[in-house]
């Protein structure tokens, strides 16, 4: 018959594991209430007494039942304090006061054991905060490790067990190896061996309790662990029951900050958390998001794969949440009034009537979204995508077209002046003929020529302005601007772009630069986003070839063949370091290089430290036909026009992004010519090779970025500084675009109820997103 003593554990640990799951009256099955109605509980009638009703308790009221039930439990009187001290002196323990903190406390309030509030602010945790987002890295299913028997050769393992004896060997000079020999709670035994690494001798004493991680290598029936990953345990009690028998949490640390320390760390933090929630429940139900308490315990302490998957789903959401608001809030003008325009389908019809070709379905569809924004009276703010060659430009003179119909003037901003021209040459071929009087304001320009576009502009006999940042210059203003299109909008700076916007226009922005949806909704998620997915018929896609650097003399020999046909090519070599001076060098020793090679050939050479009207100058002149080959360490300026190159020769393609290949490609095939692209690659990896075959094998812009977006991340693609993007903890933009599309939904209507988040009940969501940006634009906003 079990004894007195033996009786109490048996109903203190249920009790206790009730806690560690936070009061959710799941640690047996039917409830606490149940289990104490057998008999077990039997013996100890004041603790029936203490519990009675936890069924229908709040969460507080159930954490102080508890805790009293425990006291009552201890073979000695309880401490005062909510959770009781353990023998080590690095494990995280509650502050004597019972208040409940709120997530900005800092963790300095809190006792952290000896040791325990450095290791935590070594981690760069200073809040509670900080402590309940620092989610584990990967999660473990610990529920029934695996018997040693049952684990193939060369498989990764998770084993608990105790050291029964430990030996070091050094087999040669400079090598030593330890083993240990852990004994499961199953009786069976594993050799564990760890590879110059004589720092964890320390905590291999026998008697200690391990959990390891690593790969198995069998020998007969006897097993052998080579040591990954090594969590060391103490006596027992609350550490073993976080990280054994559930789905365990695995943190990034550093070395003197055990597993262990940091799981009690996230309990205590969990234990001691307001567990308010800054989103209303009627939005969680409306985006199908568990309440937050829940989420901060499923990622830390999940029940099961649902708790953590609806946990996961939840902060992932957030995430995307907080960084659309800061978006739409960095700018002044988040949510504003425009311009309102008739933008009849009539005038649309009558726009591509004047044009030689018809739009294509994409090129409709994106003009019918833009009219839509046109026709309401909130400032457009839209995006237009679309790769090289789809008609963009057409979409965008449309717009403007629509605009001058009801009076109002048009601008389009370019960040070079090359690109300005080219667009007011277009602009005069899309709209002189409808009437529209189109005029052109750069930097070249002389000043009496300033003087009198600008004397032009303002009295506003002038309906369509083209050009480059002379645009937003003081001394220039508008008599009725209203729509404003930035081309390569990343070229300029925020506060670029609201000179522009300081009369509220509505604003269209393209960008000839593929990039992934999911992508696009984050980086410019101010912006609505319209993607031209389609190109015009007849169009011939440029032929790509992937080279070894070897057959090198192959491709100039083809680059010679389009020569005497009366074409030219580009050359574009692939900077070594970040270094203008050895950038210079190289492109000047291929350039020579070429002219020997290429005897016949009229060779010129662009490189960084022009200055850009140098720039301007040679893209003139090969534009003209002046010379047959251009040398280039610089990217070929975006949009840029050289209807008879044909070719486009990269060298070191490896040392650039498929995205960037893809963008470089887009120089050439914009005549009639059919034209060509050839990759040249100095690295002959099995991985190189896999990855530029993507470039070869695909011309859809699209494809080819969310092919990168996998391979590079989002930092590499569009700067993370420069778009706001910060690293994200749970989000994946590859896989992600439906929770991003859902988080920019609710965001919106947030902000299209409280532009500035000034609601009392919109109180918490305003101090998150206070504590997740540190962007002064936002500060200023509120």
């Amino acid at each position: 018959m079990p004894t007195l003593p033996e009786l109490r554990d048996k109903l203190r640990r249920p009790l206790e594991l009730e806690r560690l799951r936070g009061f959710e009256n799941r640690a047996v099955s039917g409830g606490l209430g149940k289990l104490l109605e057998g008999p077990l509980a039997g013996p100890f009638p004041q603790v029936r007494e203490v519990l009675r009703g936890y069924d229908d308790l709040s969460i507080p009221e159930r954490e102080q039942a508890l805790e009293e039930a425990l006291g009552m439990l201890q073979d000695s009187p309880p401490r005062a304090v909510s959770v009781p001290r353990v023998a080590r002196q690095d494990v995280p323990t509650l502050a004597p006061s019972g208040e409940t903190l709120l997530p900005g406390t800092a963790l300095a309030r809190l006792d952290w054991g000896h040791g325990g509030l450095k290791k935590l602010t070594g981690l760069g945790l200073q809040t509670l905060r900080d402590l309940l987002h620092n989610y584990p890295r990967r999660h473990e299913d610990r529920r029934a490790l695996p018997s040693i028997a049952e684990i193939e050769d060369g498989a990764r393992a998770t084993v608990s067990g105790v050291i029964v004896s430990k030996t070091r060997r050094s087999p040669r000079p400079g090598m030593q190896i330890l083993d240990a020999v852990l004994q499961t709670a199953s009786g069976e035994r594993v050799k564990a061996t760890w590879f110059n690494q004589p720092w964890v001798e320390k905590n291999l004493r026998e008697g200690a309790k391990l959990i390891l991680t690593g790969r198995v290598k069998r020998f007969g029936r006897s097993a052998q662990l080579g040591v990954e990953h090594m969590e060391l345990l103490d006596g027992g009690g609350a550490g073993s029951s976080l990280s054994t028998g559930r789905i365990v949490g695995v943190y990034d640390s550093k070395e003197g900050v055990s597993q262990d320390f940091l799981r009690k760390a996230a309990q205590t933090a969990l234990s001691r958390f307001d567990m308010g929630d800054y989103l209303p429940a009627h939005w969680r139900k409306q985006c199908d998001l568990t309440d937050l308490a829940d989420a901060l315990q499923g990622i830390h302490f999940p029940h099961d794969e649902a708790h953590l998957a609806r946990a996961d789903h939840r902060l992932r959401f957030d995430e995307y949440l907080f960084l659309e608001l800061r978006m739409l809030l960095q700018g002044e003008d988040a949510v504003l009034l425009g311009k309102r325009f008739t933008a009849t389908d009539r005038d649309m019809q009558d726009f591509e009537a004047g044009l030689p070709f018809r739009f294509t379905g994409a090129q409709r569809r994106v003009l019918h979204e833009i009219a839509d924004d046109m026709r309401s009276e909130r400032q457009m703010a839209r995006l237009v995508q679309g790769d090289v060659g789809s008609g963009k430009t057409a979409v965008a003179a449309c717009a403007l077209y629509l605009a001058v119909r009801d009076g109002y003037q048009g601008a389009l901003m370019a960040p070079t002046e090359i690109l300005a021209r080219q667009h007011y040459v277009n602009m005069q071929n899309y709209l002189a003929p409808l009437g529209v009087r189109v005029g052109l304001l750069i930097g070249a320009l002389t000043p009496k020529q300033k003087a009198e576009m600008q004397a032009t502009i303002a009295a506003g006999l002038i309906d369509v302005v083209v050009g480059t940042q002379a645009l937003i210059q003081e001394n220039v203003s508008w008599a009725n601007l209203g729509l404003a299109v930035v081309d390569e909008e990343h070229r300029f700076g925020v506060a670029q772009r609201r000179k522009l916007l300081a009369g509220r226009p509505d604003v269209l922005v393209m960008s000839a630069t593929p990039i992934p949806r999911s992508l696009a909704l984050t980086a410019y998620g101010d912006l609505e986003l319209s993607i031209i997915d389609e190109l015009p018929p007849g169009r011939t896609p440029v032929d790509t070839k992937l080279l070894q650097d070897t057959h090198r003399t192959q491709a100039y020999g083809f680059v010679m063949t389009q020569i005497r046909e009366g074409r030219q090519a580009f050359v574009v070599t692939a900077l070594i370091e970040e270094s203008e001076t050895l950038e210079l060098l190289a492109a000047t020793q291929l350039a020579d290089d070429l002219r020997v090679i290429l005897p016949e050939a009229r060779i010129d050479l662009l490189h960084g430290k022009m200055a850009a009207a140098e720039k301007d100058a040679i893209m003139e002149r090969f534009r003209a036909g002046e010379f047959d080959i251009l040398v280039s360490t610089t990217v070929i300026e975006v949009g840029v026009d050289v209807p008879n190159a044909s070719v486009m020769v990269i060298e070191n393609a490896e040392r650039f992004g498929l995205s960037q290949l893809h963008q470089l490609r887009g120089r050439v095939g914009r005549g009639s010519a059919k034209s060509y692209c050839v990759l040249v690659a100095g690295e002959h990896s099995q991985k190189t090779r896999k990855r530029l075959k993507i470039i070869e094998g695909s011309t859809d812009g699209f494809v080819i970025a969310e092919a990168d977006l996998k391979l590079r991340g989002p930092g590499e693609l569009r700067g993370t500084r420069q778009s706001g993007i910060p690293d994200l903890k749970l989000g994946d933009l590859v896989s992600d675009v439906a929770i991003i599309e859902a988080a920019r939904d609710l965001a919106k209507h947030i902000l299209a109820h409280d532009p500035v988040l000034k609601h009392p009940r919109l109180s918490g969501l305003r101090e998150e997103l206070q504590a997740r940006s540190n962007q002064v634009a936002y500060r200023e906003v509120i």
